[in-house]
């Protein structure tokens, strides 16, 4: 597909081109944002807001304390390991500031996990959670880590409140294990330290790295994706340009339920809404709807950022329902593959159809997305301005429109490559900037683009091709099914054959000839399962992602047992 293919596929009011060097890195961003939308609200949580002004004043404070009370240097790694919570921002922007490179790491990483990300990157330090300071304990010492910064729950807000949230929190729901880092400094107290007193501000290039950020955990060994300066900016702009007709900037306010340390999150709240100076909603534990749901009682949100579990999740809430949606202009869906009929249902309970889009850690993340006024369901739209998409066969052969093969992406978003890495690199990045993604797609006559699996969760039965996403597809559509998964499993006669788990919704009952009935009357005979299992919860990552790898390896456990 040539580059005149796509610009003709952009709807009026699109551009098809972004400049990704209109600013020469993330901090100038952020200095024009906070100046300009300086009275605006930037983040909420826990009923406190800070403005932009207010952001850029206590990020300057923490860069401060960063350049005059540690030894780190423009260029080291920190790790953030923080939830959805006002430090996050504060912590990442002042890091950037002070010339450092974010490690965004997972709160709910193990020991082990830790321990791999903080010495795969080299990381000298780390703010954390007071709530996984022992897990810190015991991870520090054995990595480079020299500066460690904790802060409780409660740290941003008023005096009294945070007292009260940070005393029930430890004492009464006793969430806070005890931990020993006799070095480690409170955020509290660095800010304190760092208020009021100079900034050297850092003005990195635009190819320097901001971020580094861990993917293939569910598939491997975590790799570091070096995004730099230039991706992220790009990515912002392509944001910015595909929802310029639909979002007033400074004006709209976001529900962000997805953890910022996921790149999905991080770049669409901390940066693009940040470029147009809008309004984030934060919500710390989207797991406790009812608490979720409360919060967004408070608001009159224009836009909201989710994946399909969570979709899920929330239709089938009450108290959800009943909120006020006359102001929801936007719902976004990415992370995992958007079934038909949680957009369906998500449409009827809210009135706001959900806009899919595409991307990978790889290409910071967006890659493709359906135009707000142009929706195609079931597609993952068409790529973001200046971005080129094509699918390849097996041999790496350009296919031509209409044909299945694997979707591969360039443009100024795609990753510098992997942080110490270069066979990994090699692998899925070309000489020429195309990016192999590992999904299996195909590219319309009209430039919308359909993504018809993971490449490796593909089932072969019998030499046909099975597509779990559209099973999963299909049994979604079956009263009584809150979640489901389909994987493949080996079997001598044909190979792999096809097996279900199914979540089925509370309250409901569901046999196994119920969902066989179903599929054999909606999927072509070989596409019909040979097992179904029910369970009660189905393995997710922590954005809410079936793990259908997980599940495999359990069925394979299983066989090796019987042998």
């Amino acid at each position: 597909m040539t580059d005149n293919f796509w610009k003709d596929k952009y709807p009026v009011g699109i551009a098809a081109e972004i400049d990704p060097d209109q600013y020469p890195n993330i901090q100038a961003v952020l200095k024009q944002s906070c100046q300009r939308f300086a009275d605006k609200p930037a983040f909420s949580n826990l009923g406190k807001t800070l403005t932009y002004g207010e952001l850029y004043q206590l990020s300057g404070a923490f860069a401060a304390y960063l350049q005059q009370h540690t030894d780190l240097k423009p260029g080291d790694r920190i790790a953030v390991q923080l939830p959805n919570l006002l430090q996050y921002p504060v912590v990442v922007f002042g890091a950037m500031r002070a010339g450092l490179v974010v490690v965004n790491t997972n709160p709910l990483y193990t020991a082990r996990e830790m321990e791999h990300q903080f010495n795969d990157s080299g990381a000298k330090a780390l703010v954390c959670l007071a709530n996984m300071a022992h897990l810190a304990e015991q991870v520090v010492p054995k990595t480079g880590v020299k500066t460690v910064i904790v802060t409780e729950v409660g740290d941003m807000l008023a005096p009294l409140k945070r007292l009260l949230v940070n005393s029930v929190v430890k004492y009464v729901k006793k969430m806070v294990p005890a931990y020993k880092l006799p070095h480690a400094v409170k955020l509290t107290d660095a800010l304190a330290q760092g208020r009021g007193r100079p900034v050297a501000e850092a003005n990195p290039g635009s190819d320097e790295i901001a971020v580094l950020q861990y993917t293939g955990g569910t598939t491997g060994v975590a790799k570091g994706a070096m995004l730099t300066h230039r991706n992220l900016v790009a990515n912002m702009l392509q944001a910015r340009a595909m929802m310029a007709a639909n979002l007033d900037e400074g004006r709209e306010i976001i529900v962000a339920p997805l953890p910022l340390y996921h790149i999905y999150a991080f770049t669409f709240h901390c940066m693009a809404m940040m470029l147009i100076g809008n309004h984030n909603v934060l919500i710390t534990n989207p797991r406790d709807l009812p608490a979720m749901v409360k919060d967004l009682s408070k608001y009159r949100f224009s836009g909201f950022v989710g994946l399909n579990t969570l979709f899920v999740a929330l239709c089938n809430n009450e108290e959800f329902q009943k909120l006020d949606f006359s102001s929801l202009k936007i719902t976004l869906s990415g992370g995992m593959a958007l079934q038909l009929a949680t957009a369906e249902r998500w449409t009827q309970v809210t009135g706001s159809p959900v806009c899919e889009g595409f991307g990978m850690t790889e290409t910071s993340p967006v890659a493709s997305v359906n135009p707000i006024a142009n929706i195609q369901m079931g597609t993952i739209g068409i790529p973001v301005p200046s971005t080129l998409c094509k699918v390849i066969d097996e041999a790496g052969n350009e296919l031509p429109l209409g044909s299945v093969g694997e979707l591969c992406v360039k443009g100024p978003q795609v990753m510098k490559g992997y942080w110490q890495r270069q066979e990994a690199t090699d692998e899925i990045l070309d000489a020429e900037g195309w990016l192999k993604t590992g999904d299996i797609a195909l590219i319309q006559e009209d430039g919308y683009m359909r993504i018809v699996d993971r490449k490796k969760d593909m089932i072969l039965v019998s030499g046909f091709n099975v597509y779990p996403n559209e099973l999963e597809d299909v049994l979604a559509t079956l009263p009584g099914v809150l979640q489901c998964a389909a994987i493949g499993v080996p079997d001598e006669k044909s190979g792999e054959a096809i097996k279900l788990f199914v979540v089925a919704k509370p309250g409901v009952t569901l046999t196994k000839e119920q969902v066989m009935e179903h599929m054999r009357a909606n999927v072509t005979g070989y596409k019909v399962p040979k097992a179904v299992e029910f369970r009660d919860v189905l393995p997710t990552t922590n954005v809410g992602k079936i793990l259908r790898r997980e599940l495999r390896d359990e069925e394979l456990q299983k066989l090796k047992k019987a042998s």
